[in-house]
This record gives C-alpha cells, structure tokens and sequence, in this order.
C-alpha cells in the first residue's frame, strides 16, 4: 500500500470512527430516548476505534 492509500484509508477510517462517537455521544445526550439503540451503537463505535487502533498499529 502506498503511503497516499494508507492515508486515504486512515482518514476514511478516522472519518467512521469519528461519526460514530458523535452518534453515541448525541444517543447520551437525548437519554432516556432511544436507549434502546445504546448497545448497538456503542458496539460500531467501538469496532470502528478498534480497526482504526489495529490499522495504525499495522502502519506503523
């Protein structure tokens, strides 16, 4: 992978994973409303901070 590929792909991931951490900080937010949705969220959330750690791990 070229170092433009793996920039392109830490910023697609970091982009997700920053999304996702919105979206589960504005779930927090409208608490009690929508607590149904707090596992499912926090799970992609999660899976996203975890493939951007692994890709920087790899990159490096």
């Amino acid at each position: 992978m070229s170092e433009e590929d793996t920039k392109a792909k830490f910023k697609k991931l970091n982009a997700q994973a920053t999304a996702l951490k919105m979206d589960l900080h504005d779930l927090a937010e409208d608490l009690p409303t929508g607590w149904e949705r707090i596992q499912e969220v926090a799970a992609k959330t999660y899976q996203a901070y975890k493939e951007l750690d692994e890709f920087r791990k790899a990159a490096h």
